[in-house]
Order: C-alpha cells, then structure tokens, then sequence
C-alpha cells in the first residue's frame, strides 16, 4: 500500500492545538499516511502561546507532499500580502498535491491566489476582512469546510478535524473514518454544510434538551418522521422545539434529518450491495429518485458513482 505523505506547514502565530490535529487524525492510520511538519525556513516557529515549538523539516519537506496542510496562525499577524518566505515555500509544493487550510490558513491560501475564483470558508468572524481583501474568492462563512476537489478550505479549530475525518472518508471510506474518529472520540462525521456558528451551543442546564429525540429519531429513520411527530416526542410546542433544537444543533430539524438519513444511505451504499430503492427505505426516504435527489444535493454525485468510488477507496486500503 502506498503511504499518504501529509506536509503540515506552520507559520509563525500558530495555533498549537490545530498545528496537531493532522498528526492526531492521519497519525491514526500509521500505515496509510505520514505526517511531517515543516516551516518556511526550517527553523523553529513561534506559536499564539507562550513557547515555540521546532519542526524537523525545511520547505523542501513540501515538493514531497500528496497534501500540505495550513493550520492557522494568530489574527493579530493578519497581512494581505504573502510573506515572501510563506510564498516560495508554497511555490515549492508538489504539483498537483492536495490543499487545505483551517482557520486562517485560507487567509494564506487566498493571498498565494490559490482561491481565485474558487468556494472556500474561514473563521465567520472573519468574514468581511476576506471579503475585502480578496473579493475573487467565493466565500461561504456560513459552513464547517468547504471541499472543492483538490482545494479544502474549514473554519476554526475543530472544524480542522471535521476537515481532516473528512478527507479520511473520502481516501478511505466510512468505516475506516469511524475508527479514527473513535480512536479521537470525536464525532465520526459533520457535514460540511453545517452551521459554522450556533448561537447557544450549551443550552442552560435547567432546559429540556432535544438529545433524547434525536437518538430516538436515529433509531427510526426509515420512519417519515414529521416535526410533529419530533416536537411530540419531545414533549415541547413545535415552535419550542424547533427554536431549541436549533439553538443545540445549529440547523433545523428537516435539515438535520436529511443530513443523517444521506449519511446512513453513504454508509450503506458503502457496506453494502443494497439496491438504492431498499436503501432509500431504510434510510427514510420516500423513493430511489428521492435518495439520489438529495445524494446529489450534498455531494454532487449518483449512489451508482459514489458506491463505485467508495468501494474502490476501500478496496485500495
């Protein structure tokens, strides 16, 4: 099997705790992928921290890269212009390696032009800095990553492992993902598409939550599950609930319920020789037309292509 070699480019300001979420996401699959960390000039970099941290690799560690990473650096060393050094190791990456940034990183990316033209996302409280100094990029604030082939960009901090699950999942399938993500216990998987900001994330400890209804409609997703049918479960008004369940989720409840019957359905596509109308009854939706709609919706292919894919990763793997 061939070895992924991910090249993580630090930049001084980094933050320390994404500056170490490639290695502990790729660092699970030992046997699939490598992990290197370099520097512009190859010595040490400053973090947003009281310490610096020394990197092992020079930028000549990125001509090397199946994909550099940019983990994100302090906004208080925001510039519109590329830092010469930051732009000469960037020229030094493979051609045709795969990019992807957390946070600030995009910021990089954008001044290399990298993402002209292109969708991306950063940080929402960054947005109109973005927009302002780079008006050709296709900016969405509004999401946890953005996958544009072979340009990803994410927002801030954890959304750096959403990213990095997600390029596990694409590489090498769900069930492989699932195992790094319970070896990070993280969550396995956040679409890309949902909310990068959510206004009450804990809710007050003295309110009902709607988690109970959620692992319930979990469990009977091959059910139509209207938002009645949620909002009674939950024993709250349908109003309340769906305002409550906005404010612990960050979406609304028929979002949230395409999402995870289109998650099912990928998994079962993946694992399994099921035909799309037996998955689609499983998963919740109406018909085979109504599952490849909403596939196509979220990832811009057919159950026919995506299972071919899929099954490939795996096979590869």
């Amino acid at each position: 099997m061939t070895v992924h070699r991910v090249v993580v480019l630090a930049t001084d300001g980094v933050y320390p705790f994404e500056l170490g979420i490639p290695s502990r996401v790729f660092g699970a699959l030992p046997d699939r992928y490598e992990v290197l960390t370099c520097s512009a000039d190859g010595g040490p970099v400053a973090t947003n921290s009281d310490f610096s941290v020394t990197v092992e690799h020079g930028p000549e560690a990125l001509a090397t890269a199946d994909t550099v990473l940019l983990p994100p650096f302090d906004v208080s060393r925001l510039s519109r212009e590329l830092p010469p050094r930051v732009g000469e190791a960037l020229a030094a990456a493979r051609p045709g390696a795969r990019i992807v940034s957390i946070c600030t990183g995009a910021f990089t990316l954008a001044a290399a032009g990298l993402l002209d033209g292109r969708p991306a996302t950063t940080h929402w409280a960054l947005a109109d800095t973005f927009r302002s100094w780079y008006p050709q990029v296709a900016l969405d604030p509004d999401v946890l990553f953005v996958d544009d082939g072979d340009v990803l960009t994410s927002a801030g901090a954890a959304s750096g492992v959403d990213v990095c699950l997600h390029l596990v999942r694409r590489d090498h399938g769900t069930a492989v993902a699932n195992h790094v993500a319970r070896m990070c216990v993280v969550p396995p998987w956040r679409d890309g598409g949902q909310a990068q900001y959510i206004e009450y994330p804990v809710p007050p400890v003295s309110a009902n939550s709607t988690s109970a209804t959620r692992q319930w409609a979990l469990e009977n997703l091959h059910e139509p599950l209207t938002l009645a049918e949620l909002a009674g479960h939950a024993r709250m008004s349908l109003r309340t609930f769906a305002r409550r369940f906005n404010e612990e989720v960050g979406t609304s409840p028929g979002r949230w319920l395409i999402h995870q019957r289109v998650a099912r359905a990928r998994h079962l596509l993946e694992t399994t020789d099921l035909g799309v109308d037996d998955i689609a009854g499983q998963v919740g939706f109406a018909t085979g037309t109504s599952l490849r709609e909403h596939l196509h919706a979220a990832i811009g292919v057919s159950p026919v292509v995506y299972r071919r894919t899929f099954r490939g990763a795996a096979t590869a793997g």
